[in-house]
């Protein structure tokens, strides 16, 4: 099965032009990330600010994912992601620009920082939901250990990336390769065929949106799978405080802080490597269980560690875990929503797998701030453990979803 879906990806013409285009961008986004935490650190020495950037990620994800997933069910979701693009390469440019001239400023990098996260809630949308109409049903779990694969590569790449050039180069180049990366994206999508057109297409109302809300907490396996989602990434997040592991635990510079921010993908692309084998496992609801507990686990351990090398062999087997249960999560929504209520249904778990991260950016900035970096970490960890369980067992339908095929 998964050869037949693998030559039949290979001969995908629109898939592979999207995977291209988005992994080149992407690794410019995840430069970018680094810089941005990088600068504001040096800029204010304090874990609060580099908490408050989750905020700034997190409230226009909040205000615009409402109507993001809809207008991705309306309209058509090449367009939407082409316009985002356009916007998304200024943002770059505006930001590499205030750094060269030096009138940067916190401020200035949190409204940017958030007026990025406000285009990427109508992309996201529009690009999952785009993805089971180019992809046949029968691919789409490969596809989608695919696409988490490339995901995880850029993710390394990109951050291991920015190390080296912020320290030889700059922060300001660091934006401007974001910048064209984005250009990628965007002659992808003009030499992609056209979307089928949706048949069921909704109105713009209030009711539509209502009908995405009534979908997903209507279905257990959809609301458990997005609940276990936001727990794991609202405890369990770090990656805003690496700027302050690297420097003030573990004595390291911005290479090495690259290699800190990289890690997680290395052990994801691994483990995405091999999930072929692990989706031999019929009983995914309990995989899914054991892999989000393993990443809770190695992100208590890299919290209490002092050695560079060990951390990032925790790091690393956090994303490990990580990528199992995002692959197995990802399959479950996309196969069990119609496709006119996939952009609405997308936008909502845009909130739960969104505002995870960037609420517990803020929540670990805050922690840190009145009790260290290593033990709100730590803490996190723990928490993500208790709480996937507790939720897992709340919700018997997701722990005991079994794949039939």
């Amino acid at each position: 099965m998964n050869r037949d879906s693998l030559k039949s990806l290979l001969k995908n013409r629109d898939f592979i032009l999207m995977q291209l285009g988005m992994s080149t961008s992407r690794i410019g986004i995840f430069m970018q990330e680094v810089a941005v935490s990088w600068q504001l650190y040096q800029l204010t020495r304090s874990p609060l600010a580099l908490g408050i950037l989750g905020l700034s990620k997190f409230l226009p994800i909040l205000i615009f994912s409402f109507f993001s997933g809809l207008i991705a069910d309306i309209y058509n979701r090449k367009k939407i992601i082409f316009l985002v693009q356009i916007f998304a390469l200024l943002n770059a440019l505006i930001l590499a620009f205030l750094t060269i001239t030096g009138k940067i400023t916190p401020l200035l990098i949190y409204l940017l920082v958030g007026l990025e996260a406000g285009l990427y809630s109508f992309e996201s949308p529009a690009r999952q939901a785009m993805g089971p109409t180019i992809i046949a049903k029968k691919d789409f779990p490969l596809a989608v250990n695919i696409m988490n694969i490339t995901y995880q590569t850029t993710n390394f790449i990109g951050p291991a990336i920015a190390g080296f050039v912020i320290a030889f180069y700059g922060i300001s180049t660091v934006y401007i390769i974001n910048a064209f990366s984005f250009l990628a994206v965007i002659i992808a999508l003009i030499l992609m065929s056209p979307l089928p057109k949706i048949i069921k297409k909704p109105e713009f109302n209030f009711n539509e949106i209502k009908e995405g809300f009534i979908f997903v907490f209507k279905t257990p396996l959809i609301y458990g799978s997005m609940y276990i989602d936001f727990i794991a990434t609202f405890f369990a997040s770090a990656s805003t405080l690496m700027p302050i592991f690297a420097v003030d635990i573990l004595k390291v510079g911005p290479k090495e802080l690259g290699f800190l921010y990289a890690a997680p993908s290395i052990g994801a692309v691994i483990a995405g490597l091999s999930f072929p084998f692990l989706n031999r496992i019929k009983q995914k609801g309990k995989l899914l269980l054991v892999a989000v507990c393993f990443f809770g686990l190695n992100t208590f351990l890299f919290a209490i560690s002092k050695n560079f090398y060990l951390s990032l062999i925790f790091i690393a087997l956090s994303g490990a875990g990580d990528i199992i249960s995002v692959i197995i999560r990802n399959v479950i929504r996309q196969l069990n929503t119609p496709d006119h209520l996939r952009g609405r249904m997308t936008a909502i778990n845009m909130l739960f797998y969104s505002s995870g991260p960037q609420l517990g950016e803020t929540e670990a900035g805050i922690a840190a701030y009145f009790m260290g970096t290593p033990l709100s970490v730590a803490f996190g960890g723990i928490a993500t453990i208790f709480a996937t369980i507790y939720i897992a067992f709340k919700t018997p339908k997701l722990l005991n979803y079994r794949d039939n095929n």
